[in-house]
């Protein structure tokens, strides 16, 4: 472990490199940060640094710069996060709070990550198997068809068209809505199967062939699986400095366009209290080897909706992404936990 003195050292290092993306040398570093030592002592700690991998020289320059290690200690000893302004919060809440519908708020949502983090935004939609029922209405439209409308506690809508076997009053009507009320609200949609199973024995018999009937469409919109999907904004922010991939980003951007790669940077994540990083070496897909990950589930604190995140490069103001990563997450899990 470093001393206090070399940790602080390391930490304006990666603050200047950061800021200028250029190699930091001991003479700017003692000027620029109140360290309380000599240039001669900072040289020497910065020696005590490289040798243990913290930080490099990436020419014949007298600058150093930080290693995936060096910016992994930095991310494990930081102290604070920065907080976001008052304004960054007024806009995200205004921002968010204007969507329409769950693909709405998804979209605003890695827009807004994007704009915030100047990275790139990556935002996974609500899995179905994190979901619970918070409501099933079955509308009458016609004596022998009904409206049947299902609403996730993510906001997800699905709506079906049912043609009955038989005509139904409105009593009946009133009967299945509250069958089916009690068994479903609150389940979780991996759960509904097991809820509604003894359903139609506790029917009364004339109404059995329409429940089983109404049972099947609302167990095929349950247990339907649509591929799991996610959201990307704010690639063009990798090109903001050449000097950030300066052999290629074709790999990063390879690496983008997969969905697969995209939902196993985020879908791992079930934790809306903890915020995670990886940085370079530590990713396991190849092709963002090159980059660092911020993530950090979004819902209630007992389990995520789902994943979302940012991935740039690993020279990254890590301290701000955090802080906006996790507020965003926030904002959202609020939203779509609302009534």
């Amino acid at each position: 472990m470093l001393d206090d003195r070399k940790l602080e050292v390391l930490r304006a290092i990666v603050a200047d490199f950061v800021s200028t993306n250029e190699p930091v040398g001991s003479k700017a570093l003692a000027e620029r940060h109140q360290l309380g030592v000599s240039p001669a002592t900072v040289r020497n700690d910065m020696a005590a640094l490289e040798e243990e991998g913290y930080i490099t020289h990436p020419h014949t320059s007298a600058g150093r710069i930080p290693t995936d290690r060096g910016y992994r200690l930095f991310v494990d000893r930081l102290s604070s996060v920065k907080p976001l302004s008052s304004a960054e919060r007024r806009a995200i809440q205004t921002f968010l709070e204007g969507a329409v519908d769950l693909d709405d708020v998804v979209r605003r949502t890695v827009k807004l990550l994007a704009q915030l983090t100047r990275q790139v935004a990556v935002v996974q939609y609500p899995s179905l198997s994190r979901s619970s029922v918070r409501h099933l209405e079955i509308v009458h439209l016609e004596p022998s068809r009904l409206l049947l409308v299902l609403i996730t506690d993510t906001g997800r809508v699905e709506q079906r068209v049912l043609e009955l076997p038989a005509e139904l009053s409105g009593e009946e009507v009133g009967q299945l809505r509250q069958a089916f009320g009690q068994r479903l609200h609150g389940a979780r949609l991996v759960d509904a199967p097991a809820a509604l199973s003894d359903l139609p024995d506790a029917a009364p018999p004339g109404l059995r062939p329409v429940l089983t009937s109404v049972m099947t469409v609302v167990l095929e919109t349950l247990v339907e699986r649509p591929e799991e999907r996610v959201a990307i904004a704010g690639t063009h922010n990798l090109t903001r400095s050449p000097l950030d991939f300066p052999r290629t980003l074709q790999p990063v951007l390879e690496s983008l366009e997969e969905q697969v790669v995209l939902l196993k940077l985020i879908g791992e994540v079930n934790d809306p209290t903890m915020v995670h990083v990886k940085i370079g070496e530590e990713n396991a897909v190849e092709g963002l080897r090159s980059t660092s990950v911020v993530t950090v589930g979004y819902g209630p604190d007992q389990g995520a909706y789902a994943g979302l995140g940012v991935v740039g490069p690993t020279r990254m103001d890590y301290p701000g992404a955090i802080g906006q990563v996790r507020a965003v997450a926030r904002y959202v899990g609020d939203l779509l936990a609302g009534p």
